[in-house]
């Protein structure tokens, strides 16, 4: 059996084949796209065509380079970005672009929602989490307002992973875990939060769709389709899917406690499995559901590798010179302090924040020094997040590595020094891509009656890369503490002042 994990992100999607047999993956293959230019500042939108387009192309690449081999293919399964708007009329037809998870264009109707319910510690009480720019409930009532043609049309909400499994399947349906990013779902429950709804339109509960256990299988692959990609006749599984946090979790093993998974992408983020509910009552951890029916604490960042790589640009230099730089600069720069927030920032919330360098001294002023506090600053934005679990709760044992800014060493280690947790990478970098294949796998293997568990698919297909572990220096954890402890004052101080 083979099964097939597509992961639709931001920039292009990709399409893997997972044999269950051998465990290997077959083949990928990755289609890149662009977001809609000319826009205002903060909206960020993209057309969801595109996606389907580029899940076409490539699970058409990956069958091809299957061969005859393609006939073993029975379960398909997506990742989708989070938390965007894809706004479908009676016909099923999607009436604008939609606003993406970076949009963050909605600060106004937040500002509604918080003066609404009394504040965000209320809304929190209310359903688990608060509601940010960057989540599809004030991207509703954002078209409400400044659309109402648009919005009278709208029959049924989607999001990015839902609407390639309506193309998929001609079914609609949301399941736990990307529908907890949407702000609406009451994460205790898992059930739409109905105030919420209403604030937004009495009526917009109709447009929701049905709600669902992420394990399950969502539908079959559209006969049309089957035919089109030359599947052999015979049922092909589509499983619920999930964000692609939800599935980056399960594609890195992260389905028990103590695993912890970090991304060091364009943008960061921190996530951990939970058997319970992990509400903050300040709101900077997500009290998301994943995507095994359990739950998905998570901290996202704005600004991570956007931030190396605009030093990168600065200096003219490649990733190997940005690498060699860091080495020659000190842990702690001689108290040379990033403050990372170039394109805002959702944890701390600040959507209207600016970089900051703090510390500068004659001697500190160096192309290496600010190269290696930009490493740390950004590190240490994930660091206060994983702080936040701690204090929550969450004790993390192992850090799983992901995203670009793992493949670097000495980030590596700048990351188990802050984090003060043995940090490693995966053998596969495919990360959602493989968790949405695991998950088709178990949709299917629950659908034809056999028992299987994510544990036991985890364990069997995802290994890590021992020669990337890293293990947390003792010399640095005072150092590291001091600038974590710097960087939350400044940011507060300033923030407080209205520099931020």
């Amino acid at each position: 059996m083979i099964s097939l994990g597509i992961d639709s992100g931001t920039q292009s999607t990709k399409t893997i084949a997972l044999d269950l047999e051998s465990g290997k993956i077959l083949a990928t293959a990755s289609h890149s796209y662009s977001l809609i230019e000319g826009l205002p500042p903060g909206h960020l939108e993209q057309e969801p065509q595109h996606w389907l387009d580029a899940v076409d192309i490539t699970v058409r690449a990956v069958l091809e380079k299957l061969g005859k081999k393609k006939d073993a293919v029975k379960a398909i399964g997506v990742s989708g970005q989070q938390h965007g708007f894809v706004p479908l009329d009676k016909k099923n037809k999607v009436i604008r672009p939609a606003k993406l998870w970076c949009d963050t264009s909605t600060t106004e109707q937040c500002a509604q929602f918080n003066e609404e319910f009394g504040g965000q510690d209320e809304i929190i009480k209310l359903a688990g989490n608060a509601i940010l720019p960057g989540y599809t409930a004030p991207k509703i009532l954002w078209l409400k307002q400044n659309e109402p043609r648009n919005y009278k049309a709208l029959a049924t909400v989607l999001l990015p992973h839902d609407y390639i499994n309506f193309h998929l399947t001609g079914e609609r349906g949301m399941e736990y875990g990307d529908a907890s990013g949407t702000g609406l779902l009451d994460v205790r429950e898992k059930k739409w939060c109905e105030p919420l709804v209403e604030f937004i339109d009495p009526d917009l509960l109709q447009a929701l769709p049905p709600l669902a256990s992420s394990r399950r299988a969502f539908g079959l692959l559209r006969e049309n389709l089957r035919e089109a990609w030359g599947l052999s006749k015979g049922e092909v599984t589509v499983s619920a899917g999930g964000g692609d946090n939800m599935m980056g979790a399960i594609g890195t093993g992260n389905v028990q406690p103590g695993v912890v998974t970090v991304s060091l992408g364009t943008s960061g983020t921190v996530y951990a499995f939970a058997e319970k509910p992990v509400i903050d009552p300040r709101g900077e951890i997500a009290a998301f559901c994943d995507s095994t029916d359990r739950w998905l604490p998570l901290a996202c960042t704005m600004n991570v590798t956007v931030a190396t790589e605009q030093v990168c640009r600065m200096f003219g230099w490649s990733h190997e010179e940005l690498e060699k730089n860091v080495h020659t600069a000190p842990a702690g720069c001689g108290g040379l302090l990033f403050l990372p927030y170039l394109n805002g920032e959702r944890t701390p919330n600040l959507p209207n924040g600016t970089g900051v360098l703090h510390g500068m001294k004659t001697e500190t002023m160096t192309a290496a020094h600010l190269a290696r506090a930009t490493m740390e600053g950004v590190t240490l934005g994930l660091g206060y997040g994983l702080n936040r679990f701690r204090e929550l709760g969450i004790q993390p044992t192992e850090i799983r590595l992901t995203g670009g800014g793992s493949k670097s060493p000495i980030w590596r280690q700048i990351a188990a020094d802050i984090f003060g947790v043995p940090t490693i990478c995966l053998a596969s970098a495919e990360g959602a891509a493989l968790g949405a294949a695991l998950q088709a796998t178990y949709a299917s293997h629950m659908a034809t009656g056999q028992t299987t568990t994510f544990r036991h698919l985890t364990d069997k297909f995802v290994k890590l890369d021992e020669s990337t572990r890293a293990k947390p220096n003792s010399d640095h954890k005072e150092l590291y503490t001091e600038l974590l402890t710097r960087q939350g004052d400044l940011t507060r101080r300033l923030h407080a002042a209205d520099y931020l």
